[in-house]
């Protein structure tokens, strides 16, 4: 599976990356290499609570709801 990422220049130094596929989906690093990296964890991280949530929703003998909450 492929995912296209944007990586951003930090003023602090290191790069900045955003998942425009996954909603909510970023991460950073030191340099462009472990940003990528640190990308690709957390696109496994994202996707991975997906089948948890799914696995949740197979179940039979639960109740899954959602909540709106104010913050």
């Amino acid at each position: 599976m492929k995912f296209n990422i944007i990586l951003e220049p930090d003023d602090d130094g290191g790069f900045n990356v955003t998942v425009p596929a996954l909603d909510g989906c970023f991460s950073q690093g030191d340099t462009e290499e472990q940003a990528v990296e640190n990308a690709k964890e957390a696109i496994h991280t994202y996707i991975e609570g997906f089948e948890k949530l799914n696995q949740i929703k197979s179940r039979p003998d639960v109740i899954l709801k959602e909540v709106d909450m104010a913050l």
